[in-house]
Protein backbone atom coordinates (compact mmCIF):
# COMPACT_ATOMS: atom_id res chain seq x y z
CA UNK A 1 0.00 0.00 0.00
CA UNK A 2 1.29 3.57 -0.79
CA UNK A 3 2.47 5.46 2.56
CA UNK A 4 0.90 8.47 3.72
CA UNK A 5 3.75 10.29 3.06
CA UNK A 6 3.25 9.78 -0.82
CA UNK A 7 0.34 11.99 -0.49
CA UNK A 8 1.46 15.58 -1.59
CA UNK A 9 0.02 19.17 -1.07
CA UNK A 10 -2.26 20.76 -3.66
CA UNK A 11 -0.60 22.27 -6.56
CA UNK A 12 -0.96 25.94 -7.50
CA UNK A 13 -2.16 24.95 -10.49
CA UNK A 14 -4.42 22.22 -10.93
CA UNK A 15 -4.56 20.37 -14.48
CA UNK A 16 -4.58 16.57 -15.28
CA UNK A 17 -3.05 14.85 -17.80
CA UNK A 18 -4.71 11.93 -19.98
CA UNK A 19 -2.25 9.38 -18.54
CA UNK A 20 -2.73 10.63 -15.13
CA UNK A 21 -5.80 9.15 -11.95
CA UNK A 22 -5.79 11.99 -9.13
CA UNK A 23 -7.07 10.59 -5.96
CA UNK A 24 -7.48 13.75 -3.22
CA UNK A 25 -7.85 12.65 0.37
CA UNK A 26 -9.56 15.49 2.57
CA UNK A 27 -11.01 15.15 6.25
CA UNK A 28 -14.68 16.34 6.50
CA UNK A 29 -14.77 17.75 9.82
CA UNK A 30 -14.70 21.56 8.33
CA UNK A 31 -15.57 24.62 10.78
CA UNK A 32 -18.64 26.17 10.70
CA UNK A 33 -17.52 28.73 7.94
CA UNK A 34 -16.03 26.47 5.39
CA UNK A 35 -19.41 24.69 5.86
CA UNK A 36 -21.40 27.58 5.18
CA UNK A 37 -19.05 28.50 2.17
CA UNK A 38 -19.81 24.86 0.69
CA UNK A 39 -23.50 25.12 1.16
CA UNK A 40 -23.99 27.94 -0.39
CA UNK A 41 -22.45 26.36 -3.55
CA UNK A 42 -24.80 23.54 -3.63
CA UNK A 43 -27.79 23.17 -6.26
CA UNK A 44 -31.28 23.33 -4.53
CA UNK A 45 -31.42 19.97 -5.14
CA UNK A 46 -28.49 19.82 -3.38
CA UNK A 47 -29.70 21.95 -0.59
CA UNK A 48 -32.80 20.05 -0.24
CA UNK A 49 -31.12 16.82 0.45
CA UNK A 50 -29.23 18.18 2.86
CA UNK A 51 -31.83 19.36 4.81
CA UNK A 52 -33.36 15.79 5.00
CA UNK A 53 -30.90 14.20 7.08
CA UNK A 54 -32.13 13.41 10.66
CA UNK A 55 -28.91 13.91 12.46
CA UNK A 56 -26.41 17.16 12.01
CA UNK A 57 -22.96 15.21 11.65
CA UNK A 58 -24.52 13.24 8.55
CA UNK A 59 -26.20 16.66 6.83
CA UNK A 60 -22.60 18.10 7.64
CA UNK A 61 -20.92 15.41 6.06
CA UNK A 62 -23.08 15.36 3.37
CA UNK A 63 -22.50 18.98 3.05
CA UNK A 64 -18.30 18.88 2.86
CA UNK A 65 -18.46 16.37 0.32
CA UNK A 66 -20.90 17.64 -1.91
CA UNK A 67 -18.67 21.02 -1.29
CA UNK A 68 -15.55 19.97 -1.96
CA UNK A 69 -16.36 17.65 -5.26
CA UNK A 70 -17.82 21.24 -6.76
CA UNK A 71 -14.82 22.62 -5.51
CA UNK A 72 -12.58 20.41 -6.83
CA UNK A 73 -14.11 19.79 -9.99
CA UNK A 74 -14.32 23.75 -10.48
CA UNK A 75 -10.59 24.00 -10.44
CA UNK A 76 -9.89 21.24 -13.29
CA UNK A 77 -12.65 22.86 -15.34
CA UNK A 78 -12.24 26.80 -14.49
CA UNK A 79 -15.62 27.64 -12.81
CA UNK A 80 -17.02 28.53 -10.12
CA UNK A 81 -18.04 25.65 -7.54
CA UNK A 82 -21.90 27.04 -7.74
CA UNK A 83 -21.53 26.87 -11.31
CA UNK A 84 -20.74 22.99 -12.21
CA UNK A 85 -23.71 20.91 -13.06
CA UNK A 86 -24.07 17.15 -13.11
CA UNK A 87 -25.67 14.59 -14.76
CA UNK A 88 -26.79 11.10 -13.46
CA UNK A 89 -27.05 7.60 -15.35
CA UNK A 90 -30.13 5.73 -15.20
CA UNK A 91 -28.12 3.74 -12.18
CA UNK A 92 -27.97 7.26 -10.12
CA UNK A 93 -23.99 7.83 -11.00
CA UNK A 94 -23.01 11.21 -11.51
CA UNK A 95 -21.01 12.77 -14.16
CA UNK A 96 -19.91 16.25 -14.91
CA UNK A 97 -22.32 17.97 -17.61
CA UNK A 98 -20.46 17.53 -21.09
CA UNK A 99 -20.96 21.32 -21.92
CA UNK A 100 -18.45 22.15 -19.10
CA UNK A 101 -14.89 21.01 -20.31
CA UNK A 102 -13.77 19.75 -23.74
CA UNK A 103 -11.76 17.54 -21.85
CA UNK A 104 -14.09 14.37 -20.37
CA UNK A 105 -13.61 14.57 -16.79
CA UNK A 106 -14.53 11.65 -15.00
CA UNK A 107 -14.66 10.92 -11.00
CA UNK A 108 -16.29 8.76 -7.91
CA UNK A 109 -16.13 9.58 -4.45
CA UNK A 110 -15.99 7.65 -1.64
CA UNK A 111 -16.19 8.89 2.49
CA UNK A 112 -16.51 7.21 6.02
CA UNK A 113 -16.15 8.02 9.24
CA UNK A 114 -14.91 11.69 8.48
CA UNK A 115 -12.46 11.00 5.72
CA UNK A 116 -13.17 11.19 1.94
CA UNK A 117 -11.08 10.07 -1.49
CA UNK A 118 -11.95 11.30 -4.82
CA UNK A 119 -10.73 9.97 -7.76
CA UNK A 120 -10.46 12.07 -11.17
CA UNK A 121 -9.39 10.96 -14.58
CA UNK A 122 -10.01 12.14 -18.01
CA UNK A 123 -11.39 9.96 -20.17
CA UNK A 124 -11.64 7.13 -18.38
CA UNK A 125 -13.60 5.01 -15.42
CA UNK A 126 -12.74 5.44 -12.01
CA UNK A 127 -14.38 3.91 -8.99
CA UNK A 128 -12.93 4.77 -5.43
CA UNK A 129 -13.91 3.18 -1.37
CA UNK A 130 -12.89 4.26 1.56
CA UNK A 131 -13.67 2.82 4.75
CA UNK A 132 -12.96 2.70 8.51
CA UNK A 133 -10.65 -0.20 9.86
CA UNK A 134 -12.60 -1.48 12.78
CA UNK A 135 -10.34 -4.75 13.87
CA UNK A 136 -13.60 -5.56 16.52
CA UNK A 137 -16.10 -5.44 13.58
CA UNK A 138 -17.68 -8.84 13.08
CA UNK A 139 -17.05 -8.82 9.60
CA UNK A 140 -17.36 -12.96 8.98
CA UNK A 141 -21.31 -13.06 8.45
CA UNK A 142 -21.02 -10.51 6.12
CA UNK A 143 -18.06 -12.17 4.10
CA UNK A 144 -20.02 -15.44 3.62
CA UNK A 145 -23.17 -13.76 2.42
CA UNK A 146 -21.59 -11.81 0.15
CA UNK A 147 -17.98 -12.37 -0.62
CA UNK A 148 -16.86 -15.16 -3.16
CA UNK A 149 -15.68 -18.42 -1.77
CA UNK A 150 -11.99 -17.78 -2.47
CA UNK A 151 -12.39 -14.55 -0.59
CA UNK A 152 -14.03 -16.38 2.23
CA UNK A 153 -11.70 -18.84 2.18
CA UNK A 154 -8.75 -16.53 2.49
CA UNK A 155 -10.19 -14.12 5.11
CA UNK A 156 -10.53 -17.48 7.24
CA UNK A 157 -6.69 -17.81 6.42
CA UNK A 158 -5.61 -15.19 7.95
CA UNK A 159 -5.30 -14.63 11.81
CA UNK A 160 -7.39 -13.38 14.47
CA UNK A 161 -5.68 -10.27 14.56
CA UNK A 162 -5.47 -9.49 10.52
CA UNK A 163 -8.98 -10.77 10.19
CA UNK A 164 -10.86 -7.25 10.47
CA UNK A 165 -8.37 -5.07 7.99
CA UNK A 166 -8.40 -7.98 5.60
CA UNK A 167 -12.07 -7.48 5.57
CA UNK A 168 -11.93 -4.02 4.91
CA UNK A 169 -9.41 -4.46 2.18
CA UNK A 170 -11.85 -6.45 0.38
CA UNK A 171 -14.50 -4.61 0.70
CA UNK A 172 -13.13 -1.42 -0.46
CA UNK A 173 -11.52 -3.33 -3.46
CA UNK A 174 -15.19 -4.86 -4.49
CA UNK A 175 -16.87 -1.82 -3.83
CA UNK A 176 -14.50 0.75 -6.13
CA UNK A 177 -14.52 -1.96 -8.34
CA UNK A 178 -18.60 -2.23 -9.19
CA UNK A 179 -18.60 1.57 -8.42
CA UNK A 180 -15.61 1.75 -11.20
CA UNK A 181 -18.44 -0.04 -13.77
CA UNK A 182 -21.64 2.24 -12.62
CA UNK A 183 -23.71 -0.92 -12.27
CA UNK A 184 -24.31 -0.74 -8.82
CA UNK A 185 -26.29 -4.18 -7.17
CA UNK A 186 -26.70 -4.88 -10.48
CA UNK A 187 -23.56 -6.60 -10.03
CA UNK A 188 -23.93 -9.49 -7.39
CA UNK A 189 -20.31 -9.15 -5.10
CA UNK A 190 -19.81 -12.92 -5.33
CA UNK A 191 -19.48 -12.95 -9.12
CA UNK A 192 -15.75 -11.59 -8.91
CA UNK A 193 -13.00 -11.99 -6.28
CA UNK A 194 -10.07 -9.79 -5.14
CA UNK A 195 -7.11 -10.40 -2.45
CA UNK A 196 -7.33 -9.28 0.75
CA UNK A 197 -3.99 -10.72 2.73
CA UNK A 198 -2.50 -7.23 4.08
CA UNK A 199 1.03 -6.40 3.01
CA UNK A 200 0.30 -8.62 0.02
CA UNK A 201 -0.28 -7.50 -4.09
CA UNK A 202 -3.91 -6.45 -4.69
CA UNK A 203 -5.25 -8.82 -7.33
CA UNK A 204 -8.71 -8.76 -9.13
CA UNK A 205 -10.36 -11.49 -10.68
CA UNK A 206 -13.34 -10.90 -12.96
CA UNK A 207 -15.01 -11.69 -16.07
CA UNK A 208 -13.51 -7.81 -17.46
CA UNK A 209 -10.70 -7.95 -15.00
CA UNK A 210 -8.48 -7.01 -18.45
CA UNK A 211 -9.72 -4.41 -18.36
CA UNK A 212 -8.84 -2.77 -15.05
CA UNK A 213 -6.66 -1.94 -12.86
CA UNK A 214 -6.80 -2.50 -9.00
CA UNK A 215 -4.75 -0.30 -6.54
CA UNK A 216 -5.06 0.10 -2.60
CA UNK A 217 -4.66 3.51 -0.97
CA UNK A 218 -3.75 4.52 2.72
CA UNK A 219 -5.20 7.75 3.58
CA UNK A 220 -4.50 7.12 7.00
CA UNK A 221 -3.64 4.43 9.59
CA UNK A 222 -6.61 3.93 10.68
CA UNK A 223 -8.26 3.66 6.84
CA UNK A 224 -7.83 1.42 3.85
CA UNK A 225 -9.20 2.49 0.81
CA UNK A 226 -9.27 0.91 -2.86
CA UNK A 227 -8.95 2.56 -6.67
CA UNK A 228 -10.64 0.34 -9.56
CA UNK A 229 -9.84 2.41 -13.25
CA UNK A 230 -9.08 1.35 -16.98
CA UNK A 231 -6.43 0.13 -17.36
CA UNK A 232 -3.72 1.19 -20.47
CA UNK A 233 -0.90 3.89 -19.18
CA UNK A 234 -1.44 6.14 -16.77
CA UNK A 235 0.27 6.61 -12.77
CA UNK A 236 -1.27 7.99 -9.91
CA UNK A 237 -0.97 10.84 -7.88
CA UNK A 238 -1.98 11.34 -4.51
CA UNK A 239 -3.22 14.80 -3.22
CA UNK A 240 -4.14 16.11 0.25
CA UNK A 241 -6.62 19.03 0.24
CA UNK A 242 -6.78 21.55 3.26
CA UNK A 243 -9.18 23.75 4.46
CA UNK A 244 -6.88 26.73 3.72
CA UNK A 245 -7.20 26.19 0.29
CA UNK A 246 -11.34 27.51 0.63
CA UNK A 247 -10.36 30.09 3.14
CA UNK A 248 -7.70 31.78 0.94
Amino acid sequence: MPEMTSWAESPRELAIASDEIHVWRARLDCEAPILRQFEATLAADEQDRARRFHFERDRDSYIATRGLLRELLARYVGRAPAKIEFEYSALGKPSLRAAHSDEPIRFNVSHSHGMALFAFAIDRSVGVDVELLRPDFGGMEIAERFFSRQEVEELRSLPGSLQGEGFFLCWTRKEAYVKARGEGLHIPLDSFHVSLTPGQPEKLSSADSARWSLRSLRPDPKYAGALVAEAGEWHLRLLDWSANEVLT
